[in-house]
Order: C-alpha cells, then structure tokens, then sequence
C-alpha cells in the first residue's frame, strides 16, 4: 500500500492541477449563462474534468492528495459568495472519493475510477444550495445576473430535477474518469494504476 506522505513536490502538484481544474470548470461554467444549461453543466465537467483529475490522481498517487484538491474550488467558490453548503457538502464528497481510493491501496484503476465518479458529484452542490438556502442563493444570482436569469433558474431547480442531475453527473464523472484513463494510460502503467 502507498501510504507515502505528501511532500512539497506533491503541494506544488496540487496547486497547478486545481489551478488547471478551476480555469477548465469556469470556462464549461459559462454555459451557465442558458438557464437550461445551468442543470447540464455538473455532468458536463464531470465528462471534461476526467482526464484533469484522473491526470492529477496519477501524479499524487498518496493520501489526502484529492480531499485537498478537491477543497480548493469549493473554497474560493464560498470566498466569492457561494454559501456553506458549498464547501461543506464537497468535503463529504471528496472524503469518500478519498476514502475509496483508500480502499483500493490507491492502485486499483476501478477504485480511482469511481473515485473520480463520487468526486465529481461536488459541483452540483452550487445547485443544490438553491434547494437549501433559496432565498440567500436567489439573491446572488439576481445581483450577478439579473431578475429574468434568477426566475429561470428557479423554475428549473426542484427536489426531482437535483435527483437527475446528481444521477447524470456522476453517470458522467464515470465515463469522464474511462476516457482520463484511456487517454492517460501511460501515465496510469508508471504509477501502477492500471
């Protein structure tokens, strides 16, 4: 089992790859601005983000290398008015993707692999926070994008559409992981993940 402890090499790591992430997921984000497309978007970079992250696993092969990954985003989101639900629901989620990686010694392909399908799950937490605290979140998305963009958006989010689109998103965080690791075998057989 890698029970290698992180060193500053991986840190560096870390910060690149989430740098990667961000710049990725806020450019797959701006298909946001079509309210339709803004229940589409977590699956969407569930699909995009696979060979990022899948990438990222490979190269930080140790513990607690995805859950601080992972924490990044959800962390600056909250910085710039995101709610708690943000950063607390994506802990939960990263610490189970950590925690199969865990189960499968941090070698096992179809570990990492759903892994990558639970991690991506975090992203539909912007959504859900609407469900949780409506009327916090309603008033962000009126500020930044207007009264017409918000009513959209509100129609669109309900208790069955969230059931859809966390069903979707990690369908599609497991084909994003199969094509991170079809594209990325080489880097997969050097760090044993095969």
């Amino acid at each position: 089992m890698n029970r290698k402890k992180l060193t500053i090499k991986d840190l560096v790591s870390i910060g690149v790859f989430a740098v990667i992430y961000f710049i990725s997921m806020f450019a797959v984000g701006m298909m946001g601005v079509v309210p339709i497309l803004y229940l589409v978007y977590p699956a969407a970079y569930a699909l995009i983000g696979g060979p990022i992250v899948m990438l990222f696993m490979a190269k930080v092969n140790k513990p607690f290398g995805l859950l601080i990954f992972g924490m990044i985003t959800p962390c600056i989101m909250f910085l710039f008015g995101h709610t708690f639900v943000v950063p607390l629901l994506s802990l939960l989620f990263c610490l189970l993707a950590e925690g199969i990686r865990r189960m499968g010694n941090y070698q096992s392909g179809s570990a990492t692999m759903l892994s990558y399908a639970v991690f991506s799950l975090w992203p539909c937490n912007s959504l859900l926070q609407m469900l949780l605290l409506k009327e916090r979140y309603m008033e962000m998305v009126i500020k930044e994008m207007g009264e017409n963009y918000g009513n959209a958006i509100e129609k669109l989010l309900s208790v069955q559409n969230m059931a859809i689109v966390y069903v979707c998103t990690f369908l599609f965080g497991l084909l994003g992981a199969f094509l991170g690791r079809k594209l990325l075998k080489k880097h997969f057989e050097k760090a044993g993940i095969v």
